[in-house]
């Protein structure tokens, strides 16, 4: 394709201040993703992902656009993607970790 160049050419064009600013960036956007974009960051398939869970793909779907759901059920979705769910608490003393809903075996 006309005018398309791999980010890696571009990327050795960059300044070190740039390339910082980029890579801070991407940190950041990393550090905020909804499920879906979790998922597919991990490079797993809705499908994948129900097979894991014992649902359906149009499940996994659902979940993915729900605004609100039980811890459980979002540990058990992170536990899919080989992950653990940490909920920690920011407050102004400082941060706490809440263990009351870590579960002790994973998926």
């Amino acid at each position: 394709m006309a005018g398309h160049r791999k980010f890696s050419e571009l990327e050795a064009k960059m300044s070190p201040e740039r390339l910082a600013r980029s890579n801070s960036r991407v940190r950041e956007l990393r550090a905020e993703m909804l499920l879906a974009e979790l998922r597919k960051y991990s490079g797993m398939t809705q499908q994948q992902m129900a097979e894991i869970l014992g649902i359906s793909q149009p499940n996994v779907s659902i979940l993915e656009c729900q605004d609100e759901m039980q811890i459980s059920t979002l540990s058990e979705l992170i536990g899919s993607l080989g992950g653990h769910l940490e909920l920690i608490a920011h407050l102004p003393k400082g941060d706490i970790r809440l263990t009351q809903f870590v579960s002790e075996s994973p998926l």
